[in-house]
């Protein structure tokens, strides 16, 4: 969007949840730009939001401020309270009061929970969250959907399936198996390997969101309202996941092979057929393929020959 000529403003409270210096780096990328504005801050702080669309009158929002993990938010439930419940409420009533034209937001494949249909629809029933953080990307849901319900507020909801690539976060699965394994250190497998996962890579990601600002608010209905899956629409083992890891990183895992986590899920897979017949657009990259990408820089950011 910066490389396009429209201003953006980032704003991030830059917490310690994982690596601040791989945060910060990527700032530094986005401050190269004229256009870009970064405040440091969070999105529980009504009054600073409120000071920021009061000076910037935005036309869209696109919010993917959250506390995520699954596994974290059962041993610190408050902390996802405070950011994907408070944050998100701050964000939907400043759209209201300031007439917001769009507002895109994050959610999750998590709130399917343990849905045996595949693949997974928008239209799946989404009542039954097996953790903290998937129950709060579903409460997101039916916020949005209420705000949008009664002050017309143009919403648009993501739900991402496991995003992967370069400058993603060290607490998920390629980033901590590729630490370890270049390390030596054993990765832990879940559910003894049994599980499969509907892996996207991040520049798929990146375009489906810019095609649905480009689109526009869903307007067919009264309620301009709607949730679309952003997934890759194909699941991959996580065996072969780890094997193909193992191969472009030139070394072996040690595999540590565990029962099932608390909160996780065996299976996820996007039905991605409302996303591609409104914004005409098919994920390009392959898990073999993005997975090469992800350890080229990998071995680039930490000086890996």
């Amino acid at each position: 969007m910066l490389a396009e000529g429209f201003y953006v403003l980032g704003i991030d409270n830059l917490n310690e949840y994982y690596d601040r210096q791989l945060k910060i780096d990527r700032l530094s990328i986005l401050k190269t730009h004229a256009n870009f504005t970064f405040v440091k801050g969070s999105i529980e702080n009504l009054e600073l939001l409120e000071s920021l669309f009061e000076q910037y009158k935005f036309e869209t929002i696109v919010h993917l401020a959250a506390q995520a993990g699954v596994r974290y938010s059962i041993e610190n439930p408050h902390h996802y309270i405070q950011a994907n419940i408070v944050g998100f409420t701050n964000i939907l009533e400043c759209c209201k009061k300031w007439s917001s034209h769009h507002l895109l937001y994050a959610s999750s494949s998590s709130v399917y929970g343990n849905n045996r249909k595949v693949p997974f629809s928008v239209t799946d029933r989404v009542d039954q969250p097996i953790s903290i953080y998937a129950a709060t990307k579903r409460a997101n849901e039916l916020m949005a959907y209420t705000y949008s319900n009664l002050y017309k507020i143009p919403v648009t909801g993501m739900r991402f399936f496991t995003v992967y690539g370069p400058w993603g976060r060290p607490d998920m699965a390629l980033f901590s198996f590729t630490k370890a394994i270049v390390n030596e250190q054993p990765i832990e497998i879940y559910n003894h390997g049994n599980m499969k996962r509907d892996f996207t890579y991040i520049d798929d990601v990146v375009e489906s969101i810019v095609r649905l600002m480009e689109k526009g608010p869903y307007t067919t209905s009264v309620i301009p309202y709607k949730i679309y899956n952003i997934g890759n629409n194909n699941p991959v083992s996580l065996q072969v996941f780890v094997h193909t890891l193992e191969k472009y990183l030139g070394k072996k895992a040690i595999k540590k092979l565990l029962p099932m986590q608390p909160g996780d899920v065996v299976e996820t897979y996007a039905d991605i057929s409302e996303l591609e017949k409104d914004i005409k657009y098919h994920p390009q990259v392959s898990v073999e393929d993005g997975i090469k990408r992800f350890v080229d820089w990998y071995n680039k950011y930490y000086h890996r020959k």
